[in-house]
């Protein structure tokens, strides 16, 4: 049984998804931060919101995690009912935010320690998840060094680290790869990965296209706190209109020759990317064209060092989607929204 009393359901039972939003909405002032918002996660996935700063993203997350109140609509997390259920809801996610929320007095291991025994842990298990998560997070030589002498990353690394103390059903990370290196970035996708193998469901919001691409089996695109597209990668990349052909020209000199061909083969305007000496456009039937484009190039006396038809990116999407890129959006922190710390989404809370 479970400790709210309801009983464990098999796994052919048909499951509610692990998170519901139904019309939620949110506004600062005259700022509509959010204005309609539905989806629906399901249980040990990972849900991506993407979209530019300003776009609603972290609004949306700080509502899901009951720091802020929503302004209309209805939203369930964990089965629990983000308005009415909080201190239920609380105890059963984790959350990351955009600020790591570490005290930076206390070490690596006495900031997990202490959120251990928030939870109300023994101090044997409490020791034993710290050990665990510093080595799961590659902080085992720092674990006894104060946090003020962390690194960025280090910081970034311990905090997602103390939003799994407790092994939430639900877990949001804000910007999660924010403050990273390559590596970290890294080992923190194979983090997330493990965990929804283990039956974590993962919602996080990104402006990293790559991100979103490698990790989350649907992703929500967020602009101006309207949900404008949803779907998993492949079918959002199809929602751009076809592949992307892309040439390089054996001489940068030829980018203009290169650049009206395609003009004139693609479905839109071609675009130059002179640093690598590339010309791409969207084209609907690329393995059709692709021979007459060769030949048009040939005729115009342009060779060739390169030629290709790949999908195109999530950030191309984004830009057919909106018409600007992700990280075109406002300077500064979610919809202008005060930042609050992740911290008082731990128990003890409000």
């Amino acid at each position: 049984m479970k400790d709210d009393g309801q009983e464990d359901r098999g796994p052919s039972a048909v499951r509610e998804p692990a998170v519901i939003v139904r019309g939620v909405t949110k506004a600062y002032g005259d700022i509509q931060a959010l204005a309609g918002i539905d989806i629906d996660i399901e249980p040990a996935t990972v849900f991506a919101l993407l979209g530019p700063n300003g776009a609603g993203k972290t609004t949306l997350v700080r509502i899901l995690t009951t720091l802020i109140d929503m302004d209309d609509g209805e939203a369930r997390v964990a089965g629990h009912d983000v308005r009415r259920e909080g201190t239920r809801l609380r105890g059963a996610v984790g959350l990351a935010g955009q600020s790591a929320a570490v005290d930076p007095v206390l070490t690596g291991r006495e900031n997990l320690e202490l959120v251990a025994r928030l939870y109300h842990m023994p101090g044997s298990k409490a020791w034993d998840r710290a050990r665990d998560l510093l080595s799961q997070f590659d902080l085992v030589e720092s674990a006894d060094r104060q946090v003020r002498t962390y690194s960025g990353g280090m910081r970034r690394r311990l905090d997602v680290a103390a939003s799994l103390v407790a092994e939430p059903e639900v877990l949001f990370l804000d910007e999660p790869s924010a403050g990273l290196d390559p590596r970290g970035r890294l080992d923190l996708w194979q983090v997330i990965r493990e965990l929804v193998r283990g039956g974590t469901t993962v919602l996080l919001t990104t402006q990293y296209m790559e991100e979103a691409d490698q990790l989350a089996d649907r992703i929500a695109v967020i602009d101006r706190g309207r949900l404008i597209a949803e779907g998993t990668p492949a079918e959002l990349k199809s929602r751009s209109g076809g592949e992307v052909l892309t040439v390089r020209a054996a001489d940068d000199a030829c980018l203009p020759e290169v650049q009206r061909v395609l003009g004139a083969h693609g479905d839109d305007t071609p675009v130059v990317d002179s640093e690598h000496g590339r010309v791409s456009v969207r084209v609907s039937d690329g393995a059709g064209l692709l021979a007459g484009v060769v030949r048009a190039l040939d005729d115009a006396g342009v060779a060739l060092s390169e030629i290709g038809l790949r999908q195109p990116t999530l950030d191309e999407v984004f830009l057919a989607l909106t018409g600007r890129r992700a990280e075109d959006g406002a300077e500064s922190n979610d919809d202008g929204a005060k930042s609050a710390p992740a911290a008082v989404n731990r128990p003890g809370g409000p």
